[in-house]
């Protein structure tokens, strides 16, 4: 119990100290609605530019719902914002986080290379080449990302990708503040 405790504090102080690039932290966004936290990779990864093309498709049903989404990223802030203003979601919450400290506070490790390079990966991996093309690293390609819903400086719920090409549900994530 004292370790959940001890975590709690540490992403506390973190989403306290963490601002969007509008000046806001993810404590002072999480208490004025739910906040899904999309954590991604980096530009250059495909599974990354799938996840933003998933959050540009689901953003008019969670944001009717009165869910705001914050995008965490790690890599060069010019290719992260070319990719996000090329499927419209400029204007969403950002943070980054160049030295990853989110990311930790969250438990979002660096992958092993099975986790982003295993043979499981591989017929996903080629689907999501068809589609988005291979780019180039924009960050670190081992970061392991990951989703959260924070509401009132709680997590309500988590997603730890435990390969690159996991595919969480965001609906489900977001459900008890969807209504039906």
């Amino acid at each position: 119990m004292a370790a959940i405790q001890q975590e709690a504090d540490i992403v506390a102080s973190v989403i306290e100290s963490k601002k969007t690039k509008d000046g806001v932290d993810l404590a002072t966004l999480s208490l004025l609605s739910p906040v899904l936290v999309v954590f991604l990779r980096h530009a250059g990864c495909m599974f990354c530019r799938e996840t933003v093309e998933e959050i540009a498709r689901l953003r008019p049903s969670l944001e009717e719902a009165g869910i705001r989404i914050a995008l965490v990223h790690h890599g060069r802030s010019n290719t992260m914002e070319r990719l996000l203003r090329d499927k419209g979601l400029a204007g969403l919450d950002r943070i980054y986080d160049g030295d990853r400290s989110l990311y930790r506070a969250f438990g979002l490790r660096r992958g092993k290379p099975s986790q982003v390079f295993g043979f499981s990966i591989w017929p996903k991996a080629l689907s999501a080449l068809r589609k988005y093309g291979a780019g180039v690293p924009a960050g670190d390609p081992f970061q392991m990302p990951g989703v959260f819903l924070l509401h009132r400086c709680e997590i309500l719920h988590c997603f730890r990708h435990r390969k690159i090409s996991d595919k969480p549900d965001y609906i489900d994530i977001t459900s008890r503040f969807i209504a039906d």
